[in-house]
């Protein structure tokens, strides 16, 4: 099986953009951190230090996609930003605070906590190309987030090395993102970008917004160290 699953069709925008950078790619779906889930043996530490920072990613993707809303030029490209973001803000969140509540983490704690250096570079490119650029600056740099997520979902969900059940704390973490609504959400995602190509001249700018979507990438893999890092 490749890093793309069955996910993200080769042909699609998507699919392209990942080809374009197989060594950020690779080390971000196949860090350490993400090896950890899958064999359970993942410090509890750089898992909680992970989710307190993944909350407050979280409330940053959100105002990236208020401003897709606010770059969005059609009513239909609107209104998919403005439900990806009620999706992040009234389920996703909500999901991510009953989930860390299991770690004995609760909402107040998680948003007391100081950013991490890697959260902000991450969150703060994200936004700061999406000020700069145009709808489809800012879906690159948000794509491998959305998109990578799902990758290893399916991918640990299906390697029979991934120790699944009571036997793996991070169980449930790979349920979510290997789930078929996870999945649906990926879908989504790479359907929008190809559209918002086609319409914005993509094939034109592609060597641009690899370059996004590149720095994007390493900046997941800077995220899942940081987890590593706070050990």
């Amino acid at each position: 099986m490749t890093d793309h699953s069955d996910l993200v069709p080769a042909g699609s925008f998507c699919g392209r953009l990942i080809a374009a950078c197989p060594d950020s790619w690779a080390a971000y779906t196949r860090h350490p951190f993400v090896a950890g889930l899958a064999d359970g043996l993942l410090p509890e530490a750089a898992f909680r230090h992970y989710l307190a920072q993944d909350y407050l990613f979280l409330i940053h993707f959100a105002r990236a996609y208020a401003l897709a809303a606010h770059k969005a030029d059609t009513l239909d490209d609107m209104r998919y930003a403005a439900g990806t973001l009620s999706a992040l803000t009234d389920t996703e969140m909500k999901l991510h605070v009953q989930y860390c509540a299991g770690w004995g983490m609760t909402e107040a704690d998680m948003a007391a906590v100081p950013e991490d250096p890697a959260c902000v570079a991450y969150t703060r490119f994200v936004l700061d190309r999406g000020h700069a650029g145009d709808l489809l600056d800012l879906y690159a740099a948000l794509a491998p987030c959305v998109v990578g997520y799902g990758v290893i979902g399916a991918r640990l969900a299906a390697d029979p090395a991934t120790r699944r059940g009571d036997g793996n704390p991070y169980d449930a973490w790979i349920g979510v993102y290997a789930g078929d609504d996870y999945r649906q959400v990926v879908r989504n995602s790479i359907d929008q970008v190809d559209r918002l190509a086609a319409r914005r001249g993509g094939d034109a700018r592609f060597d641009d917004l690899a370059r996004t979507f590149r720095q994007a990438t390493d900046l997941e893999v800077g995220f899942w160290q940081m987890g590593l890092n706070a050990v």
